[in-house]
């Protein structure tokens, strides 16, 4: 299940970071952040960018999907997705597609 709140996004990050046995310090330099901006991402106050995420993750090693889901049994169909795309206007079908894009090429990295 896709994650959308920061705070749980935040925390996974902090025990990510924990697990990893890394500083805040040292995760910030590695994702060319401030400090203070990273400790305000683990504690879930700021909204941050997709490029910000992608950072953090190669600094931890770790890919986006780690950090964005939480495991749930699978409850939807190829079917489920055709029918929420077949709602949506061309442009955004686009720009799912384009999220999906940047998303699995994320996974490979």
């Amino acid at each position: 299940m896709l994650v959308f709140d920061f705070k749980v996004i935040g925390n996974k990050l902090y025990e990510t970071r924990n697990k990893k046995i890394m500083s805040r310090a040292e995760v910030a330099e590695k994702a060319e952040l401030s400090e203070r901006t990273y400790a305000d991402i683990e504690r879930g106050s700021v909204n941050m960018r997709l490029e910000t995420l992608l950072k953090i993750c190669r600094a931890l090693n770790i890919t986006p999907n780690d950090i964005l889901t939480i495991e749930q049994p699978n409850t939807f169909s190829e079917s489920d997705i055709a029918e929420i795309i077949n709602k949506c206007s061309e442009s955004e079908k686009q720009t799912a597609l384009n999220l999906l894009n940047v998303y699995l090429d994320s996974l490979n990295k």
